[in-house]
């Protein structure tokens, strides 16, 4: 399956499916699906648009899991040819499995975590039988309600940049000097800015991949976090280009951006 970018899923882990549904509905304009509206619907929902297509998914985080170290948190899926392989070749470089790979009606996938500890998925994905020639749609750098940029914020930005760029086509053209922060390396895939890099500064808060969802009117947007019991901890901050970033925490703890334009 060929993709133009290697996301292609994204996937809520929280403790509350219910919640999670009633903060993101009012934020982003998507469906979660409610109770009973699929089989397995206490475990795992469909993040669904307003377009009719999926996002992402959101999965229930179990006591057990808790327990297990899990936490709120959004993951992104990276497209892979071979799950086993990848994931192996990963270990092998320094990375680790925290969940074997498996399969699912949709295909293999794995959790792995790059050789400086960010955690994500690597997939095989199998298209539905009906649309064998099927590429994702989560990503789209101008769309509402899709996953519009997706930023890498690591301990080791040269290891990571070669981790990636070996791993999955990425490719680092252009930087941008952002004074004490240093670098922000952006993404290219396909020739096309999907995202960027950067080096975490000392005491940064937060590390990982973070995901940003667009949304159609940003100030909307911050008004309705607040309304159904999130946080905003910084923004809305404009970027090059005229967008409006958006960085908060959701009620159950997962952190979460937003990228959109002023309309109101």
């Amino acid at each position: 399956m060929s993709v133009p970018c290697s996301f292609i899923w994204y996937e809520l882990m929280t403790p509350d499916l219910d919640g999670a549904k009633a903060f993101y509905d009012a934020v982003v304009g998507w469906r979660i699906d409610g109770p009973g509206e699929q089989p397995g619907d206490d475990f795992y929902r469909m993040i669904m648009r307003s377009d009719g297509g999926a996002t992402g998914g959101a999965l229930r985080l179990s006591e057990e899991m808790i327990a297990e170290g899990a936490h709120p948190t959004w993951l992104g899926y990276f497209h892979v040819d071979d799950v086993d392989a990848k994931a192996a070749a990963i270990v092998a470089e320094g990375g680790r499995v925290l969940m074997p790979a498996q399969d699912i009606p949709q295909g293999r996938f794995a959790m792995v975590t790059d050789p400086q500890g960010m955690p994500f998925y690597v997939m095989h994905p199998v298209p539905p039988p009906d649309m064998p020639d099927a590429v994702s749609a989560c990503y789209d750098r101008t769309t509402p309600q899709h996953v519009s940029w997706n930023e890498l914020v690591t301990p080791d930005l040269a290891a990571a940049k070669d981790f990636y760029a070996r791993h999955f086509g990425f490719e680092f053209h252009r930087t941008m000097p952002m004074g004490e922060l240093g670098d922000y390396c952006f993404i290219d895939q396909s020739g096309v800015d999907i995202g960027a890099a950067m080096q975490a500064p000392p005491g940064w808060p937060r590390r990982g991949w973070t995901y940003y969802i667009r949304v159609a009117d940003i100030d909307q947007a911050v008004k309705a976090v607040a309304a159904h019991g999130g946080q905003v901890l910084n923004g809305p901050h404009q970027v090059p280009g005229g967008d409006w970033t958006v960085a908060g925490t959701d009620p159950q703890g997962a952190p979460f951006a937003l990228v959109g334009q002023r309309e109101s």
